[in-house]
C-alpha cells in the first residue's frame, strides 16, 4: 500500500521536507545551545545562570527569541543597508546546507554526496563572506577592524582544517561522509581518532577558532572591540548572526563526529541500535559541543599575534608532518 510516508519519500518532496527540517533543527539548535552556554557559564562560576523562566530556567531560550522579535532593528544613519542586511544570511545559510549532507545515521541523511567533504570545506569558507560584509556594511570602525580580524583568523585556519582532513581520505580514499563512517565500523578502536590522532587534535583546534570560539574570538574581542563586525545589530539580524556561530558550532563538533569518532557507529559492535543509531551520533556531538563552551569558560583569550602564529607556525607544519607519515605508512603497509 502506498502510503504518505512513501509519498513524502520521493523527490522532490524528499528534498523539500529534508530542507524544512534541518532549518528546524539548525535554529532550534542554536536557542539549546545558547541556554547550554549560559547554564554551563554558571556552573563553572559558581552561580545559577539563567533560572527565572519556567521550572529551573528551562523557558529562557523562548524569552529570549520574543524579545529579539519584538525590538527594533536598527541601523547606523552611513551603513550599506543592502550589504549590512545581507550579511547575516550570508552567515547562517551555509552552515544550514552543509548540515544537509551530515548523515545521522547511514540512511538519515539528505544528500548522500560522494563530495561531501570537499562541499564542506568550500560551503563552510563563504561565511568569512558574511563576517566581511557586516564589517564593511556597518561602517563602523570597531565593525571593520573585527571584520578584518575574522576574515584574516578564517582564511587561516582554514588551511589546517582542511590538511587535517587529507589523512581521512586517503584512508577512506572517499570524500562521502557515509563512506568515512563505514569505514570505522566494528568498534571504538577502528575510529579514525587513533591513526589521525594529530590531525584530530588539528580540526578540533581550527574547528574552534572557524566557529570564532574562545580562545579565538579575535573578531568579537568585547572588551577590545566591543563585539567586533556585530556590534551595530540588534533585534533578529543580531540574532540571526547569533544563531550562526552556534549553529557553525554544532555543524563543526558533528563534523568532529563523522570523520574521526565513528559518526553513528556504536562504541562496541553489541551496543549496535539499528535504526536508533542517530544516538550515539548525537551523544558524541553532544559531547564535543561541551568541551568547546568548557573551553570558552576556562581560557583566556590569545593575542592576534599568537593566533597567527599558532595557525601557521604549528597546526599547518604538524599537519604536513602527520600527512607525509600517513602517506609513508599506507606505502609501505
Amino acid at each position: 500500500m502506498f502510503s504518505f510516508l512513501d509519498f513524502l519519500n520521493q523527490e522532490p518532496f524528499r528534498f523539500i521536507v529534508g530542507l524544512a527540517g534541518v532549518l528546524f533543527l539548525t535554529l532550534n539548535l542554536s536557542a539549546i545551545l545558547v541556554m547550554s552556554e549560559r547554564k554551563t557559564a554558571g556552573y563553572i562560576q559558581l552561580r545559577y545562570g539563567p533560572n527565572r523562566v519556567g521550572p529551573r530556567g528551562l523557558f529562557q531560550p523562548l524569552a529570549d527569541i520574543l524579545k529579539l522579535f519584538t525590538k527594533e532593528n536598527l541601523s547606523p544613519a552611513r551603513a550599506d543597508l543592502w550589504i549590512f542586511l545581507a550579511a547575516p544570511i550570508a552567515m547562517f545559510i551555509p552552515v544550514a546546507i552543509v548540515w544537509m549532507t551530515v548523515p545521522f545515521t547511514e540512511r538519515s541523511v539528505i544528500a548522500d554526496m560522494n563530495i561531501a567533504l570537499l562541499f564542506f570545506v568550500a560551503i563552510t569558507s563563504i561565511g568569512a563572506l558574511g563576517v566581511i560584509m557586516a564589517g564593511y556594511g556597518s561602517r563602523s570602525t570597531f565593525s571593520l577592524l573585527g571584520a578584518l580580524r575574522g576574515a584574516a583568523q578564517m582564511i587561516s585556519y582554514e588551511v589546517p582544517l582542511i590538511l587535517s582532513l587529507l589523512g581521512v581520505i586517503m584512508i577512506t580514499g572517499s570524500l562521502s561522509l557515509v563512506d568515512v563512517v563505514n569505514g570505522q565500523s566494528g568498534g571504538f578502536w577502528h575510529w579514525y581518532v587513533w591513526p589521525q590522532l594529530p590531525m584530530f587534535l588539528i580540526f578540533y583546534m581550527s574547528a574552534i577558532a572557524e566557529a570564532k570560539r574562545v580562545p579565538f574570538d579575535l573578531p568579537e574581542g568585547e572588551s577590545e572591540i566591543v563585539g567586533g563586525y556585530m556590534v551595530e545589530y540588534s533585534g533578529m539580524t543580531w540574532g540571526l548572526i547569533q544563531a550562526s556561530e552556534f549553529a557553525g558550532m554544532g555543524l563543526m563538533s558533528g563534523i568532529v563526529a563523522t570523520v574521526f569518532l565513528g559518526g553513528w557507529q556504536p562504541p562496541l559492535p553489541f551496543m549496535d541500535l539499528g535504526v536508533f543509531n542517530w544516538f550515539w551520533f548525537g551523544m558524541k556531538a553532544a559531547i564535543i559541543m561541551f568541551t568547546f563552551q568548557w573551553i570558552r569558560w576556562s581560557v583566556p583569550r590569545l593575542r592576534m599575534d599568537q593566533l597567527m602564529d599558532f595557525g601557521w607556525k604549528v597546526l599547518v607544519p604538524g599537519a604536513l608532518i602527520w600527512l607525509f607519515v600517513t602517506a609513508a605508512w599506507m606505502a609501505i603497509f
